[in-house]
Formats: C-alpha cells, structure tokens, sequence
C-alpha cells in the first residue's frame, strides 16, 4: 500500500473565500470581529472610490493588540487554525477587556479576498517589530498548487505603528466588484448594531467614513436610536426597597396629541417595597450584593406606530434584533454573556408570550444592571465567566429585577394604549387575525378563573390555526380568479370602447386600430392563464408586456410611466414562468393606479428601473408618487389585508409567492436603498428580486 497526501490547489483559497464568506458586508464585519478579538478599543473603516473596483480602497485599522511574526507564520497563514477555538475552550479572555474571543473558526482571513485582489496588512505587537504582508490573489488564480503561491512578508521597524502603538491595518484594493448604494448602507446598519448605545460602558467603538455619504442619508446613528425610545426608565435597589426611580414616556414631536410624563418613586411610593406574588419579601442585603441600579430605554416596534417618526425602519428593528435586552456590568465591565441574542437570562421572550400587551420581550428594550464589585462578592462569577453561579444571591438579584420592571411595564402599557388610541391601525382596516389577538388580549384581562381562562385560549389557538389552514387552501385556489377579473375588466373596457366608436364614427382606421388593440390585448392576457414553464426570459420585454397589457388603463387614468429600466445596461436574463411575472407586475401597477386615482394626484408617474444593487441579485423596481403603503408593512403581503374600501387584499400576497416560487424576493425597501428620483420619496416603491444564475426548473 502507498500512502498519498491531498495536493490542494492555489485556486482553493480563492474558492473557499467565494463560498464561505456570503457577501462583502459580512466580510467587513468578519474583519472588524478580528478587530474585536484582538482586544481593540476602536477600529475604523474607511472606504472611498466604492464604485471603480480599479480605484477604490477599503482601509480597517484597529488599535489592538496587532501580531508578531509567530502569530502570522503558526496562525494567520495556516487557514482553518483552531488558535481561538483552543482559548474558547480554556476559558481564556483577552487580557484587557476580558473578552471571549468571537471567531473560532480559523476563516476569517477569506474574509479579505471576498473585498478585493491587492491586500497589504500592516501590524504591530508590543515591543515587536512591525510586520508588513502583502498578497495578491491573482497570484493564487495563476499558480497550480498552494505551495507555489507565495505571500510577501516583511519585518521592519515602525513605519506605521509608531512610539510604541499596536493594532492592525488592512488596506483592500482592486475590488471584485463595485459597491452599489444597496450594499452600503446594509453595511452601515450591520456595522451600527454591533456596539451598544451604552458605549461608555463596553469599551468598543467602530468608527465609519466613506466619500459617498449621500448615501447614508436617512439611516440611523446611535444618537437618533436612543431619540427613538418613547420609554425611558432609571432606578435604585437597595434592601428590599426601590430607592430611586423615573419613568419617562417621551412621545415624538410628531405625536402632537399626546403629552409626556415622568413618574417618580413619590407617586408610586405605595409599590416601591418588593415582595414576590405570593407577598415574600425580596430582600437583596440578605447577601453580599450592594446597591443595583436598572436602567434603559424601551422601543414601540409596531409598524404603524413607527410610521410616524421613523426613516429607516428596517435599521432600528435590525438594532433592537442584535442589540436588545438586559445587559449586566460590574465595576463599568461587562458581565458576559447576560444580554447576548441567545442568552434571554429574565425570560423576556417567554413572559411576552404569555402576556403580549403587557409585557415586552427582549427586541424591545435595551438595558444595562450596574454593580459594584466589592459589594457584590456573592454574585460570583462562573469559571468559565459565563454569568453569576446561580445560587440563592443570584435568583435574589433576578428576582429584584424582575420586580422593578414589572412596574415599569404597568407604566408603559398605559402610555402604549395613549399611543394606539390616537396613532393605531383603523379597525376596519385590521385582519382577521388581529381582531382574534385582541380577543386574546380582552380575555387575558377580564377572566380571572385561571382554568376557564386557559380553555377559552386553547379553543381561540384552535380557531386560530384552522382559520390560517382554510385561509392558505382558498388563496392558492384564489390566484387564477384574481388574474381572470382583471382580464374581463380589461376587455370589457376595450369593448366597451369600440361599441361607442363603431356607434359615433365612421372612420374604419379607428375601428381597425382599437379591434387590433383588443386582439393584441387577449393575446397578452392569455400569457397569464396558460401554463408555463420556466425558462430564460429578458427581464426588460417582460416588463413591456405588462405594460402592454395594461395600457389602457394608464391611458384612462392618464398615468404617465418613468421606463427608466430600459437604461440598464447589463444581463437582464432571468429564469422564470413568463406568465407568473408578467401577471406580478400587473398586480403592481394595479394598486400604484387604484391609490394615484384614489389620492386625486394630478401629475400620476409610475417609475420603473432595473437595478443589481443587492448582491447575487437582478431587481425590478417600481415606484409611484402616491401616498405610500397605508397599513404596516409586515402585513401587506397577508391575505385579505387591503387598505381599499372595497379591496380583496390578495394581491400582494400572490405576488410574495410567485417570487418564493422562483427563490426570489418581494421587498418593501427604505428610501435611500435604491437610486429613485426625490418626488417618489413618499410613495409606494416595491422591489422583485430574482436570484442571478438561477437553474430552470
């Protein structure tokens, strides 16, 4: 028997950094993580010439502990190095923040040939000499194996990392493409949620600049995330007592009906002794734990409600997904990992399910506990520094928490009523499905009998269910019948036109023209009832089709349409049944010329372009400058949920599953996404997206 070795290829690296690494936003984030690990204090991200792959630069610097020439030889060159999964596993932190590494995976380092061909990395340990690398993956694409590549290393004296300082700079170019207005500002919101508004307390700042900030515009800073929070709240726990305490019910100047409060311990002094729900003391100077102070901010993420004040609505919920709960410090140091998405420590999550209206869950409050830590020596801290041991000082510091947020809960529930009162969804507007969480609600407040109560929901989760399962059977049953209304509608006008021309004139050119005009209009239309398959179609005569197809109706409602997309320059192939598209568009342009007639708009303008702004896709976009979506987004594309009179509210719905069928996306963006002209800024913009490279099914 002869024993072999794998012979890995040069062009390995540049595979595994194509698929392990889904987009250049992540690989930013990869390396500001690295950033994060090597125990820095800030990092900075810099990129200019974004949209020229041959220009443009992406610098990522850190203050941290930088690398010396053992580190990169036994670490940084040998990918899928298992160096911080060992320090995960030996419980070891970072020497001046305590941090438990966030990478353990050894492929971070793709990370860089993800962004671009040229990299040179700058680096520097405590007093080590600066070390200078340079790779250009080129080098990889034309070598045969892994061994013939070669990485450019160089050991000097300071030339960056002066007078002692450490980090690391990583300087990217030539780009693997460029980078659209789309990709940065999810760049910007992911690199926003990484740090917590209580900066001053987590010792990490990721600093942002980029040539294009037009293209940030409307997007959130730390400052505007802690505005946004309607509910702010501040206390003191000593012995079993709230000593201190303020409430804080800050509505925005848009919500001009309502009127701010603040409540302190002197109007609430009758609660302010803790006690269990069985009327047991909790009494946290039985133990060693001092002084606790419990303060945050609590958020309103109800689409409606965010209406009224919110640009970039997807930014703040992005926050509150990566950021909100209950965080813990002692002595201005974290206690980790109380706070983490996957550690919901007072069972937030759990208490909201149970109460919905009244209690709040962890994505809707961001919070911080303060401990002294020669105080609080019975709090003690596990060995692996995973939280407190829970022990009996333990449940008595939670169970202190959970009493004073249980009255700041009673508190903002009564302001959060104030709010749905003046700035809540019409009823008659709501879905089936919110009036039966609201009988939900109604009887979580008014019966008592804890059985009965019990009974009661479990036959409303019942109903609840099978209403969703009957709901599903008739809309997939409902889709054909929505295309063949509008079909007859579309006709009979047509028809109906040509009696009248038939009737009142004598000129046969006209009659040839609307009977050419109605036998090229069922021809379009019979696209959308007959069967088909998917195959490679051009995006752009797609859409003249639908235009086609519903012309007519833009020329009786005098709309005009911005066809903007026949600019667009690149592949506009894409895999899809030509019929389902073609009848999703025409859903679209449906609603934008039902609300253009409905709002009285005198100029009507329908805008449409095609765009490659979200990485690995091919988009249509569509914009009118009406009044925008009058019911929250989240529940536009639910069925029977219109905003019209007298609308079905199924055709939205119809089309988030054509694209779902295709592996594509329906998308609501936020203004700023997308490069559309300023006076669509307060209508409606729906954005298809379909997969690039999708294989015919």
């Amino acid at each position: 028997m002869i024993n072999y070795v794998f012979k890995p290829r040069a062009r390995l690296m540049l595979q595994l950094g194509e698929q392990l690494i889904r987009n250049e936003s992540i690989a930013v984030l990869e390396l500001v993580k690295n950033s994060y690990d090597a125990d820095a204090t800030s990092v900075s991200v810099v990129m200019e010439e974004i949209e020229d792959p041959e220009k443009g630069t992406i610098i990522i610097e850190d203050d941290g502990t930088g690398m010396d020439i053992d580190i990169i030889e036994n670490v940084w060159l040998e990918p899928g190095s298992d160096y911080k999964e060992k320090l995960r596993l030996e419980k070891k932190r970072t020497e001046k923040y305590n941090r438990t590494p966030l990478g353990d995976k050894g492929i971070g380092r793709f990370a860089v040939h993800k962004l671009g061909n040229l990299i040179e990395v700058i680096t520097k340990k405590k007093d080590q000499k600066e070390i200078y690398i340079r790779i250009n993956w080129a080098d990889f694409e034309k070598a045969k194996y892994l061994d013939d590549a070669v990485v450019y290393i160089l050991e000097r004296e300071p030339e960056v990392f002066t007078e002692n300082k450490t980090g690391t700079r990583i300087v990217i170019k030539g780009f693997r493409r460029p980078w659209t207005r789309l990709m940065i500002r999810e760049l910007y919101r992911s690199i926003n949620s990484m740090c917590s508004p209580f900066e001053s307390l987590d010792s990490f700042h990721i600093d942002f600049k980029t040539d294009k900030e037009e293209w940030l515009k409307g997007l959130l800073t730390k400052k505007e995330i802690e505005e946004y929070a309607l509910f702010k709240f501040k206390c003191e726990i000593e012995g079993n007592n709230i000593i201190k305490f303020i409430y804080d019910f800050v509505p925005w100047s848009t919500m001009v009906s309502l009127n701010s409060r603040t409540v302190t311990e002197k109007e609430i002094s009758g609660v302010l002794k803790m006690v269990t729900p069985k009327g047991q003391p909790i009494d946290i100077s039985q133990y060693k734990i001092g002084k606790v102070t419990f303060e945050g901010m609590i958020f309103d993420r109800d689409p409606e409600i965010l209406r009224q004040g919110v640009q970039d609505k997807r930014g703040l919920r992005d926050y509150l997904n990566d950021n909100g709960g209950v965080r813990v410090y002692r002595d201005r140091l974290r206690i980790y990992d109380y706070g983490e998405p996957e550690n919901d420590w007072l069972s937030l999550d759990l208490r909201r399910v149970n109460f919905p209206t009244v209690k709040i869950s962890k994505n809707l409050v961001i919070a911080a506990v303060s401990l002294n830590r020669e105080e609080s020596v019975d709090l003690t801290e596990k060995a692996n520094r995973e939280g407190f041991i829970e022990n009996d000082a333990y449940y008595t510091f939670k169970e202190s928490i959970l009493y004073a947020l249980q009255i700041i809960e009673r508190l903002r529930k009564a302001d959060k009523d104030k709010i749905r009162s003046h700035y809540g969804l019409n009823p008659k507007t709501e879905p089936v499905l919110s009036v039966i969480n609201e009988l939900k609600t109604v009887i979580h407040e008014k019966i008592n009998d804890k059985e009965l109560k019990k009974e009661i929901e479990k036959h409303i989760n019942r109903i609840e269910i099978n209403y969703k399962r009957i709901n599903e059977f008739l809309l997939r049953s409902a889709g054909a019948g929505l295309n063949l209304s509008i079909v007859i509608h579309e006709i009979e006008k047509n028809v109906g036109s040509l009696i009248k021309v038939v009737q009142n004139e004598n000129t046969s050119n006209r009659i040839l023209s609307l009977v050419k005009n109605l036998s090229h209009l069922i021809e379009g239309y019979t696209l959308i009832i007959r069967k088909d398959e998917k195959k490679k179609w051009d995006i752009k005569k797609l859409i003249d089709q639908a235009i086609f197809n519903t012309e007519f109706r833009f020329d009786s409602h005098k709309s005009k349409i911005i066809r903007k997309y026949q600019d667009f320059n690149g592949n506009a192939e894409i895999s899809c049944a030509r019929n389902l598209i073609i009848g999703t568009i025409m859903n679209i342009f449906d609603n934008s010329i039902w609300w253009l007639k409905y709002e009285k708009v005198k100029d009507k303008k329908i805008f449409i372009s095609i765009s490659e702004g979200i990485s690995g896709y091919l988009s249509i976009i569509f914009a009118d400058n009406g009044p925008g979506f009058t019911i929250p987004i989240e529940d536009i594309t639910e069925p029977f949920v219109s905003a019209k009179p007298d609308g079905m509210g199924i055709g939205l719905y119809i089309a988030k599953e054509v694209m779902n069928a295709h592996n594509g996306k329906l998308l609501f963006p936020e203004w700023g996404d997308f490069d559309i002209p300023d006076e669509f800024k307060y209508g409606a913009v729906v954005v298809l997206a379909f997969k690039k490279g999708e294989n015919i099914a």
